[in-house]
């Protein structure tokens, strides 16, 4: 058997089922090696105490016959913007400190259901608005890989820990790109799941039309346990068949004014689809870049709304406009200032034909440009670029120009969240300079569970990506 943190969500389950370790090992492991690299600041939060009494229970279950549930005794990381009963919840900005939720969130009650520990809470960027996980209030999260860039974000958090071997795997929250963008940079895979496929609900929100938990891990195979679990289908998964399949690659707009580096691997890796019998289909969708546009308007009109609605069912004690007035991270300030001032919000008429008008087109495009060319999915870079380092917050650069940092990052993964599409990252090479660099799988809504299946095909094909070295004395001058 691996090293016990190198086991992935589903090999940790087996081993425990099999009595090949006891979850109170397997937890003290992940909990030695948090307290070993904390460097990395991926957690907010630990909670031991309760992490090794959950082992116990399961540890009891198993000696007693009792059967145990898919995840029994697997310790994840759940981001710090979905409810866990009597945990701290806090959106990573200090207006929501002391928030305690009396009820877990439905991806979390399921997940629990099925025997997960929560080690503990992952860090974010500020209220989930930002790319980069410099978070003024919680401190900067590291990517593993070198600890002066950033993880990505939202869910940078998850993504480094995970990354780490600090967890076997983690759920976080995607509006435009946050499970994927974090999984790109940290050289892991996640799933974005098609909206409203995973319950949103008692999660701290953006955008109800763009929101979705999804999972995070190393293996395509432990996303696929845990999208089962959350979502309780019963088909089995099966890999998909390269010899035949069909992807899109779209070199318009996805494919433009990439990093050298990222280009390089991406460019490798699409070779190695095509000896692998994988026909790739040059096409770009029509007008992406004009339907897009409704992007940012339901991004910055649901917020003010949503969120209230959010602290209302939570019981939190806190205002929306206490969370606008303490925000600690200036981006984050900027955009709170934006959405929650009558003279700056986005008029409603404006909304509505964001929502009713340009979304729905964007939808039909992506339906039309599948049939029209019979692709089972598009493949292109998740990221134009790898990780930047940390305090870019505004501007990165790229192909010798500074670029918006925020735009920039989320460029590839925004239209397919703005259209409620599955999209998953998986890791496929590195970098000169030793950084990951991921390769996106987009299908049509609905189809998550083909994706996996064409996920783990492709997963096959690529070497098993090496853990990073982890040194805390990169950073102690930082």
């Amino acid at each position: 058997m691996a090293e016990l943190h190198e086991l992935g969500v589903a090999a940790a389950a087996k081993a425990i089922r099999d009595g090949a370790v006891t979850a109170e090992h397997l937890v003290k492991t992940f909990l030695d090696r948090n307290a070993a690299y904390v460097h990395l600041n991926a957690f907010v939060s630990i909670d031991a105490d309760a992490s090794l009494e959950a082992a116990h229970k399961v540890d009891r279950a198993r000696l007693s016959g009792v059967p145990l549930g898919p995840l029994a005794g697997v310790p994840l990381g759940i981001k710090d913007n979905i409810d866990i009963a009597g945990q701290q919840c806090c959106a990573g900005t200090p207006g929501l400190s002391g928030h305690l939720p009396k009820k877990d969130a439905p991806v979390a009650a399921a997940l629990r259901g099925a025997g997960a520990i929560f080690l503990g809470r992952t860090g974010m960027h500020e209220l989930a608005f930002g790319i980069t996980n410099n978070n003024a209030f919680s401190g900067a999260i590291r990517n593993p890989y070198d600890p002066l860039m950033i993880p990505g974000g939202s869910s940078g958090g998850a993504g480094a820990s995970c990354a780490a071997r600090l967890t076997p795997g983690g759920i976080g929250t995607d509006t435009g790109g946050s499970v994927r963008v974090p999984a790109a940079l940290c050289g892991i895979a996640s799933l974005r799941p098609t909206v409203g496929r995973w319950p949103a609900s008692r999660i701290v929100p953006i955008s109800f039309t763009r929101d979705t938990p999804g999972p995070m891990a190393r293996y395509v195979a432990d996303l696929e346990l845990m999208d089962r679990i959350v979502t309780d289908s019963i088909d089995m998964h099966a890999k998909r068949a390269l010899d035949g399949l069909r992807l899109g690659v779209p070199r318009g707009y996805f494919w433009e004014d990439l990093d050298p580096e990222t280009e390089r691997v991406c460019l490798e890796a699409l070779i190695l689809l095509k000896a692998a019998g994988v026909t790739l289909v040059e096409a770009d969708v029509e007008d992406l870049a004009a339907l897009n546009a409704a992007a940012s308007i339901i991004a910055f009109y649901e917020p003010a709304r949503d969120i209230v609605a959010y602290l209302e069912e939570s019981g939190a004690s806190a205002r929306f406009a206490d969370i606008v007035e303490k925000v600690a991270s200036p981006d984050v300030q900027g955009i709170m200032r934006l959405v929650s001032d009558p003279a700056t919000m986005v008029p409603q008429a404006l909304y509505r034909e964001a929502v009713d008008v340009h979304r729905p087109r964007l939808i039909q495009a992506y339906r039309d440009h599948f049939t029209a060319h019979g692709i089972d999915a598009l493949v292109f870079p998740t990221t134009p670029l790898p990780a930047r380092p940390i305090g870019e917050d505004v501007d990165v650069e790229l192909n010798g120009r500074r670029v918006p940092t925020f735009q920039t990052f989320i460029r590839n993964t925004d239209p397919g969240s703005v259209a409620g599409l599955p999209g998953i990252n998986l890791p496929v090479g590195l970098t000169n300079q030793g950084l990951p660099v991921g390769l996106a799988l987009d299908g049509l809504p609905a189809t998550d569970r083909a994706l996996l299946s064409i996920a783990a095909s492709i997963e096959a094909l690529f070497p098993v990506f090496p853990a990073p070295v982890l040194d805390r004395a990169s950073v102690e001058h930082v």
